[in-house]
């Protein structure tokens, strides 16, 4: 079996356990995840799918249907047996309490500055001080003459892919397609992310 899957951001909650303990879990929506094509060892030199989801009928100018996804992914696998292509994969291809890792892209803030972008803590806020939230002096004098690259200076924060790993899956809800993730993942609700499976119960 495929060992991850796409799947969309709903939203923080919490979940108890049975021993009475209060764990914040982020809420994924699985849909159903088509498999669009597979790729063989013989002709790509590995094993693989390529999973879709929101897919989206449209005709040629020749009147041909074809099929568009709104999101694509590859992962490889050891075998692609049983993994042909227009077969669909749901959220109990992940049993709960595995092992998981999570890559989404990041909320896009814009263009900031120093003390949001990078932490700084700023200047005085008194005593007619005109130094607040500026970076400060960055540059030397005659030699080098310039600036040095990677300092840390206004830019454009966020969008950012993010990958976290080793997060425990709490619940999995098979018939609503709902998977709990233990704690906070990257990106707004709504935004597709990448499960991808690191160890399962049922291989240890």
């Amino acid at each position: 079996m495929p060992n991850g899957l796409i799947a969309k951001k709903v939203g923080m909650s919490r979940v108890f356990l049975e021993g009475g303990e209060a764990v914040p879990v982020t809420y994924l929506a699985v849909e159903p995840n088509t498999i669009v094509r597979t790729k063989t060892e013989d002709k790509d030199g590995y094993n693989a799918i390529v999973l879709g989801v929101g897919a989206k009928k449209w005709k040629s100018r020749k009147g041909k249907e074809n099929t568009r996804y709104a999101m694509q992914k590859e992962w490889q696998v050891d075998s692609l047996e049983g993994l042909e292509a227009g077969k669909q994969i749901a959220a109990d291809t992940i049993p709960a309490e595995s092992v998981v890792s999570i890559s989404g892209i990041s909320k896009g803030k814009g263009f900031q500055g120093v003390v949001k972008r990078h932490k700084f803590a700023g200047g005085p806020k008194t005593h007619g001080s005109h130094h607040h939230r500026r970076p400060g002096s960055i540059g030397m004098c005659e030699f080098p003459g310039r600036v040095l690259k990677g300092q840390r200076l206004p830019g454009r924060m966020g969008g950012d892919t993010i990958t976290i790993k080793d997060r425990s899956i709490v619940v999995v809800d098979t018939e609503k397609g709902i998977l709990a993730v233990k704690g906070p993942i990257p990106g707004p609700n709504g935004a597709f992310v990448y499960v991808t499976v690191q160890s399962s119960p049922d291989s240890e």
